[in-house]
């Protein structure tokens, strides 16, 4: 198979422009982001229960570094039978309705016009602007499997998976340009398109799921088999043989 040679206007004319484009792309998403968002008040309520399953969670996880008393004390706060937290808290359950909250139809507006319209509109323009160009080439040979994802728009069956097309080249860049965003525009910025879907598939971190005494109940169920197995009960033992030894 021949190997292919790149003329040096495809660097300039087409490699290029698609790397600004989509950083500035984000960097305006960014901003429309803000502008448009609207600050979403959180009761003390579903904070405080929110704080109540992380501490939970974390003594599950890490309560091997805990004496056994200790680990205990946290455990029975949690889940005794008639004065543990998990058993005498109650919460009704808050199930809202994306079709009759205005705030929530808002948001998904709001969101789809922010993410989803800028990356078609902007795709599609690439997709017709620069249609056809092969643009880079990855230092590593790739199996055919590769070929779908990497020549987008180029359809050569003798054509090296290792080749990437300006359409692949420009969602290579959608997702691959995080770190320079995080890096001018902070972690926490609208332009990472990768956390952006994250947040829509799993929701934020510290938020509540609808019904809190279903949780509630799964944490105490969690926490109810959890063992304690404590890690440093025979640290002194240990330092003891460590010390003596590096004394000989």
């Amino acid at each position: 198979m021949a190997e292919l040679l790149l003329d040096s206007s495809i660097r300039v004319w087409v490699f290029l422009p698609i790397v600004v484009i989509t950083f500035l792309v984000g960097i305006i998403r960014h901003y429309v982001t803000i502008l448009l968002s609207t600050e979403k008040k959180a009761e003390m309520q579903q904070i405080s229960d929110s704080q109540v399953m992380i501490r939970s969670r974390m003594l599950r996880e890490n309560g091997r570094i805990l004496p056994k008393q200790s680990f205990q004390m946290r455990k029975h706060f949690f889940n005794n039978e008639t004065t543990g937290f998990f058993k005498t808290q109650t919460r009704e359950a808050v199930m809202k309705n994306p079709i009759t909250d205005p705030s929530m139809m808002a948001d998904m507006m709001k969101g789809n016009f922010t993410n989803v319209l800028p990356m078609i509109i902007i795709g599609g323009w690439i997709n017709w602007a620069f249609s056809g160009f092969l643009t880079t080439k990855v230092p590593f040979p790739l199996t055919l499997r590769f070929k779908s994802m990497l020549q987008r728009g180029v359809e050569l069956s003798s054509l090296d998976a290792s080749w990437v097309s300006s359409a692949s080249w420009y969602f290579l860049n959608v997702f691959g340009l995080r770190s320079m965003y995080s890096l001018i525009l902070g972690q926490d910025n609208a332009a990472d398109q990768t956390r952006l879907m994250q947040d829509q598939v799993s929701g934020p971190a510290i938020g509540m799921p609808p019904d809190p005494s279903k949780a509630f109940k799964a944490e105490w169920e969690a926490l109810e088999i959890c063992d304690h197995q404590w890690e440093l009960e025979n640290a002194e033992d240990e330092l003891i043989k460590f010390m003596a030894y590096y004394e000989k």
